[in-house]
């Protein structure tokens, strides 16, 4: 089956040339919105996605219809691909029926693959700087044990989060929770301790 999708990006502009188009390459359903394709949520083409089964192919007047970023176009042809649909744009004659259009989903996927790589090697090269820093990657540590003693003491002394943040290598948002929940603990441990007992008014005490 053919699944047509279109998409303008205002209500002054018009669907008409699209919808005609697609009709006339034999779209048996269509599909429409009226959004950037900047945008990531189009329920428009959600519900064409939802539709597609394998063998069916998702046609578009152009490309760009699909949306504006690289990205993602790369990560919805990459879909179609893994799913076993087709995909048609009638502007850029790409169709993947044919082997030209074979070989558009082989450089897509390439270049996905390319991109992958390039985070990957982004991402080692910055653990290995931090590492270079004598700083380690990935999650900063919670605050346990003695340290946490230790940060809340330097605390109550008047010593900043950001000094705290450094010397133990957490973030803000670990400090600030760990503050309320120390706070709240000092408070609940005085409310528990007994209090002094008073005479009553008059009493003798005796020796």
């Amino acid at each position: 089956m053919l699944i047509g999708y279109a998409r303008v990006s205002t209500t002054d502009q018009n669907l008409d040339l699209q919808l005609d188009a697609l009709k006339q390459a034999g779209c048996e359903l269509l599909f429409t919105d009226t959004i950037s394709g900047a945008k990531a949520e189009r329920p428009g083409l959600k519900d064409a996605l939802s539709h597609l089964r394998r063998d069916d192919t998702l046609v578009v007047w152009k490309l760009d219809r699909l949306g504006r970023t690289t990205k993602g176009l790369i990560d919805l042809v990459e879909l179609l691909k893994e799913r076993g649909i087709g995909f048609k744009s009638l502007q850029d004659n790409i169709d993947t029926s044919t082997p030209m259009g074979q070989f558009f989903f082989v450089v897509f996927s390439a270049i996905a693959e390319l991109e992958r790589s390039v985070i990957r090697e982004r991402s080692k090269a910055g653990l290995a700087a931090a590492r270079a820093r004598g700083r380690k990657g990935g999650r900063p540590f919670a605050l346990k044990g003695q340290d946490r003693v230790d940060a809340m003491l330097l605390i109550e002394s008047g010593r900043p989060t950001q000094y705290i943040m450094e010397k133990f290598k957490v973030s803000r948002s670990t400090v600030d929770r760990n503050w309320k929940q120390w706070k709240s603990e000092k408070e609940l441990s005085a409310d528990k301790k007994p209090k002094p007992k008073r005479e009553a008014a008059g009493e003798e005490i005796r020796a």
